[in-house]
């Protein structure tokens, strides 16, 4: 996060998170007690206590402080990615032309955004809320506080829709006519071969990843295959493989990552290509035998929606907050027994969690399904290492969203959470601990429609 901070925000000051936050406090006094008598002796509360609390100041090229503004989770218990934001203060003589205040809300906007909160509120004097207003935030609720006229404001965080429509919006137009997996399977993880029991599954890996790290390249070119099968509750069969390297030895640093993970999987390697003197790329392509396929689109409303995934592992280096790399240190035996979880366990519906995130994944297995979800923050199982926003973001590795009763099927070191619901609607919505709901993935996630 302080990546973001310092940064310069105008010509006359800085905006940074404050080593001692004494003098923020002191001015906090002067604004909220003697100046606009809100409180008798002191604004204090349980937020200046929280070592997760941050304060960002405002301080002139001098260091003379000239505003603040305290950030942080909203509640005592572990940080869901849902923050607050308050005690917004300006010292009287530097208020003005300078803009001050709206330097701290933006910058503590872009502060929460990074610590991976999904949810920012703010409880603003009313007097203030054309201000916020004007910098984006959005009206909740009219209260009070101290006495005084507030208003509830949220700021609008866009990552989760931002992501789903970049990594899976174009898909709707780009399949126009194809009817790809076909009748009762749109957008699944596999498309089942005609007059067959075979599924077949295919993923190509972004060629800068191949390029800069060429045996995770490998390694992730059987993963996302093989969860694709597992999500159509498939046993994998085989696969086949396309490489294009610069050189043999990029070659088969991408072939080992990729041999290692299909002796992990105890997938063969049926044949492929390999092409030297080219740009680096990698695709891959499984075949899979299940007599029932799970259809992503099999959900209803009323369906429980749960998540099993490995929370084992760290992030990938170099791909922190985008990539959750558990799959690589588990045994054969443990891998097997996650690949097989759907097919033992029936649901009505799954998918593997892709580039789109939790959330985005979701809100195709609701759009498959004709139907809405809600996606309980608190309840969505996470590894300490990660934020809320990174969490549901990212590729973490093996994860599973599943829709409706299961089989009572363990899935190894992967832990399986109730964490939602399938609804009337569409798009999905983020649910809270204290009961309010916010949007996070827009109506049809890809526009490929509902499945027959």
């Amino acid at each position: 996060m302080t990546d973001l901070v310092p940064a310069l925000v105008g010509p006359h000051f800085l905006v940074e998170p404050a080593d001692d936050p004494a003098d923020y406090r002191a001015l906090r006094r002067r604004v909220f007690v003697d100046e606009q008598g809100m409180f008798e002796r002191d604004d204090r509360d349980m937020h200046d206590d929280d070592p997760r609390t941050v304060v960002l100041v405002a301080r002139s090229t001098r260091g003379k402080l000239l505003g603040g503004v305290r950030i942080g989770p909203a509640s005592s218990g572990p940080d869901i990615g849902w923050w607050r934001g308050g005690r917004l203060a300006v010292d009287p003589a530097a208020r003005g032309s300078l803009g001050i205040g709206p330097a701290l809300v933006r910058a503590a906007c872009a502060y929460a955004e990074s610590a991976g909160a999904l949810r920012f509120d703010a409880t603003v004097q009313a007097r203030n809320e054309p201000l916020f207003r004007r910098l984006g935030w959005r009206p909740v609720r009219h209260t009070t506080v101290a006495g005084r006229p507030h208003t509830l404001m949220r700021w609008p965080i866009g990552r989760l829709a931002a992501l789903a429509a970049a990594t899976k919006g174009p898909l709707g137009g780009l399949l126009a006519g194809l009817a790809p997996g076909g009748a009762g399977f749109v957008g699944d993880d596999g498309a089942p071969v005609p007059g067959s029991d075979l599924i077949a599954a295919c993923d190509a890996i972004v060629p800068s990843m191949v390029e800069r790290d060429p045996e995770w390249a490998g390694w992730c070119a059987v993963l996302v295959n093989v969860n694709d099968l597992a999500a159509m509750g498939a046993e994998p069969v085989g696969l086949l493989n396309a490489v294009g390297a610069r050189d043999v030895a990029h070659a088969a640093r991408i072939l080992g990552g990729l041999r290692r993970a299909a002796e992990a999987w105890g997938i063969p390697v049926l044949g492929g290509h390999t092409q030297l003197g080219v740009p680096a790329a990698l695709s891959a392509t499984a075949l899979g035998r299940t007599a029932v396929p799970v259809s992503g689109g099999g959900g209803r409303p009323g369906m429980r929606v749960r998540l099993t995934a490995d929370l084992g592992g760290r992030w990938r280096p170099g791909h922190h907050g985008r990539q959750w790399d558990s799959t690589s240190d588990r045994t054969p035996g443990e891998l097997r027994r996650m690949q097989s979880f759907v097919r033992r366990a029936r649901p009505a519906a799954a998918k593997d969690v892709s580039m789109a995130g939790i959330a985005g994944t979701l809100g195709m297995l609701a759009e498959a399904s004709g139907c809405g979800a809600l996606l309980d923050v608190a309840r969505v199982p996470r590894p300490a290492g990660a934020t809320v926003g990174d969490w549901l973001a990212c590729f973490p590795g093996f994860a599973m969203l599943t829709a409706g009763p299961l089989a009572g099927a363990d899935a190894g070191p992967a832990l399986t959470a109730d964490c939602g619901e399938l609804v009337a609607g569409h798009g999905v919505h983020l649910r809270w601990p204290d009961g309010e709901i916010t949007a996070a993935v827009d109506a049809g996630v890809t526009g490929l429609g509902t499945a027959a």
